[in-house]
């Protein structure tokens, strides 16, 4: 989900009739922007505008009149080949194509013409990975190292692959105003973010560690465009509509068949062209469609023609198990499961932490329904309606689960991390990453959550002029009326400092509290690929309860039996005084504790310790 301080505006948008139908826009004979041809000597450049009566192309410093095709559309062939710097001209307006492939100064300049097969891929026999087989790791190219490029994070896949990690899951890539942000202000979705590195490097990138065995996911947006450089409405209005609207402005039109494709087109061309093996469907809620085929589920469609292994995974708070059962998405990040850990360690109630009360009985009840509301009304954060349905149609890896991520760090007014709470102990942490660890949904973390990083992640951005100060201070006020923050000095978001403190410290893994946290990681890691009783993704095996404040977790399948216990209380419980309504399992699997060599015997649990027992 989107910061909604850095996008409270958006570009002027009205509406305008629809345009007629035409076929898909991402096939090389009707792709609007420029298309090298065969042979590479010559490129096809195309423009739809509802609102142009005269269209050129501006390349390498030369104009070229465009032939006007009819109903908007205008073509030109000219003999120019890759790397081609080209602009569009409506009616004497000098125009960024929206359609670009790449933006090498920026999303207010020109574009260059793509390179397509200049990347050789080495990795040709990788299928994709399923769901149940992933754990995500999710990381902003930008400040996984101190350099922020694809080149440079690729030289981390061996650690992430000797970590135990299986997807890596980018932060938005698509090509936004200024050099640094989260990436969830795209104004040019079909362009990779030129300061991260050029197309073939990210290509690189996803074929490396497609040689290590990890897949590799791309976190989109298609409820809304970024707050500057948005050009799509120069061309014509009809691309947006003011049927619906959301915190960003006006809404997308998905009904008009230019922003259909539009969306559909580049979520093809990512899984394509680019190879990654699934998307992150941002804030799907806010993608409002009256269409007669939603376009999430025209989405899903389209993407599982493509053969192979692709998956798409919604950002959803709604609870709605239909936009897997119905509409073909793989999996939903769940809200609830995060909120309940939080609330239980933390003991916070404001904004949208007021719906859950946290315990170890709260916990449980996620845990058996897959998530907290199924129906119940929800009263907070100014909406009130009932939320939720029944998930019991929906297996384990359908659910995606984490203890923090970009969202729930970086909408704090520090980016403070969980582990950084002031009720929040190292020991509490490590017990909710070996609760997240060993159940069998799915599991994503944070860059550098495997070591308890004390980085933070703040929201930042890089926006110009008047739009830059008013970022500065709604940023402000968004914290005004958290009593926990009122008295904290907010980040500017604008300022580079702000950007350079979310860069990722590698130096602390390797010492300390935050050793013993890493090492705990690479144990459950492991320990989730082969342990047979941990394998089975199923709900069908899985209860949880509670004794107290401890909390009980029980996987019980052909392979055997694991129990997991989590003191989330604030006394030292002893195991053998639990009243649990199946026997104790004696052998000791992983303690949350013990990360120095085998599991010795646990008969004391203290405040936020977890321990896995097991038979067979």
């Amino acid at each position: 989900m989107t910061h909604p301080s850095a996008e409270q505006m958006t570009t002027d948008q009205t509406t305008h009739a629809t345009a007629p139908t035409i076929p898909h826009q991402d096939a090389p004979e009707t792709r609007l922007g420029a298309h090298l041809l065969p042979g590479g000597q010559s490129t096809r450049f195309r423009v739809w505008s509802t609102t142009a009566s005269e269209v050129q192309v501006r390349v390498d410093g030369a104009l070229h009149p465009m032939t006007d095709l009819g109903d908007g559309f205008f073509e030109a062939v000219l003999p120019v080949g890759a790397g081609a710097r080209y602009l569009f001209v409506l009616d004497g307006r000098e125009l960024p194509d929206p359609y670009a492939r790449f933006l090498p100064d920026g999303v207010h300049g020109e574009a260059e013409v793509d390179h397509p097969g200049t990347y050789v891929w080495q990795n040709t026999d990788w299928k994709g990975i399923a769901l149940d087989e992933c754990v995500f790791y999710e990381l902003h190219v930008g400040t996984f190292t101190p350099e922020g490029t694809y080149r440079a994070a690729q030289d981390k896949l061996p650690y992430l692959k000797e970590l135990g990690i299986t997807a890596i899951e980018l932060m938005p890539l698509a090509a936004y105003d200024g050099e640094r942000g989260w990436g969830y202000d795209g104004v040019a979705l079909y362009a990779p973010h030129a300061p991260y590195g050029r197309p073939e490097e990210l290509m690189a990138f996803i074929d490396a560690a497609h040689g290590l065995g990890l897949g590799v996911f791309l976190d989109v947006v298609y409820n809304h465009f970024g707050p500057a450089g948005n050009y799509l409405s120069a061309y014509s209005p009809t691309y947006f509509t003011e049927r619906f609207s959301s915190a960003w402005g006006m809404g997308l039109d998905y009904a008009e068949v230019h922003m259909r494709r539009y969306v559909t087109g580049n979520a093809l061309m990512w899984l394509d062209e680019y190879r990654f093996d699934g998307l992150r469907l941002d804030a799907t809620a806010a993608m409002q469609d009256d269409s007669p085929v939603h376009i999430l589920k025209e989405l899903a469609a389209e993407v599982h023609e493509l053969g192979g292994t692709h998956l798409l995974l919604a950002e959803d708070h709604r609870n709605l198990p239909e936009l897997v059962t119905e509409d073909g998405l793989d999996g939903i990040w769940v809200d609830d499961f995060h909120h309940e850990v939080r609330v239980t360690l933390t003991g916070e109630q404001e904004g949208y932490y007021g719906g859950f009360q946290g315990s170890a009985s709260e916990l449980a009840q996620v845990i058996n329904r897959g998530w907290k509301y199924e129906g119940q009304f929800w009263s907070v954060t100014g909406e009130e309606h009932a939320r939720g349905k029944p998930a019991d149609a929906l297996e384990a890896p359908s659910f995606v689960y984490c203890i923090q991520n970009h969202d729930q760090i970086g909408n704090r007014a520090l980016g403070d991390r969980l582990q950084q709470h002031e009720k929040v102990s190292l020991q509490q942490f490590r017990g909710a990453s070996t609760l997240l660890l060993t159940l069998p949904m799915t599991p994503l973390l944070f860059q550098g959550q495997e070591w308890a990083s004390e980085t933070p992640f703040p929201f930042f951005s890089d926006h110009a002029g008047e739009l830059g100060q008013l970022v500065t201070e709604g940023r402000k006020k968004e914290f005004a009326y958290f009593s926990d923050f009122a008295h904290l000095e907010v980040p500017d978001p604008q300022a580079r400092g702000t950007f350079e403190s979310a860069k990722l410290d590698w130096s602390e893994k390797n010492s300390g509290e935050h050793a013993r946290t890493l090492g705990l990681y690479k144990t459950l890691l492991h320990l989730r690929r082969d342990d047979p009783a941990l394998q089975p993704r199923s709900r069908r095996s899985l209860s949880a309860g509670n004794e107290g404040e401890v909390l009980w977790v029980r996987q019980n399948n052909a392979a055997g039996e694991r129990l997991l216990l989590w003191n989330v209380g604030e006394a030292a419980v002893q195991l053998g005084g639990l009243k649990l309504p199946h026997p104790l399992p004696t052998r000791v699997v992983v303690h949350s504790e013990q990360t120095d060599g085998p599991p010795r015997e646990v008969t004391t649990l203290n405040p936020g310790e977890a321990v896995l027992l097991g038979n067979a």
